[in-house]
């Protein structure tokens, strides 16, 4: 059970998040308890899908990014992300389990992928206080500049949700995948 109360129907949502949720429903099928939970905030769920949109429109595939987030949320210990990023990892980006548990391990199966994974979760586990090397790595990878920025927004964004999840104690909604070691 989660430390705040969790809007069962969109309709217990502040009416502002009620156009926010209903999006969210039509693009997933259903209302995931994140965004149930978040919609406590309407602005903060303004923000969360705000930025979700914005570099769902970017230069890193849908894979990379599932890939990004399943290493943070391994980094940070986070058993909601791991559960809702494996699922959506498995079922929408098609990664294999192999794949999904070497992202956990903050890697990849896939070359490129590889760099970004790695670099992803060097920013997480250093908290941005990166080597020149690690930089260097992922450059040499073939990412470009602006696909660096991304990489390194979508790590903050998963340590928001991260931190949320694990503040809040969201109840998992998706099968049930659990850190491997504590944060």
């Amino acid at each position: 059970m989660s430390r705040i109360p969790q809007p069962a129907a969109i309709a217990d949502a502040p009416e502002k998040s009620w156009p926010l949720l209903e999006a969210v429903a039509k693009q997933l099928g259903s209302v995931p308890n994140l965004f149930r939970l978040v919609a406590t905030s309407p602005q903060a769920l303004e923000g969360y899908l705000g930025l979700s949109g914005a570099l769902g429109k970017g230069a890193l595939p849908a894979a990379t990014r599932e890939r990004i987030a399943l290493a943070v949320a391994e980094v940070n210990g986070c058993d909601y992300c791991l559960s809702a990023h494996s699922y959506l990892g498995k079922n929408l980006a098609k990664l294999d389990d192999a794949e999904i548990t070497a992202n956990r391990s903050g890697a990849s199966n896939d070359p490129k992928a590889d760099a970004a994974v790695r670099f992803a979760a060097k920013v997480a586990q250093t908290r941005g206080h990166i080597a020149d090397g690690d930089f260097a790595a992922v450059r040499l990878a073939g990412y470009s500049d602006a696909q660096i920025i991304e990489i390194v927004q979508h790590v903050a964004l998963n340590v928001w949700t991260n931190y949320f999840n694990t503040v809040f104690q969201t109840e998992i909604d998706f099968p049930v995948v659990t850190a491997r070691k504590a944060a």
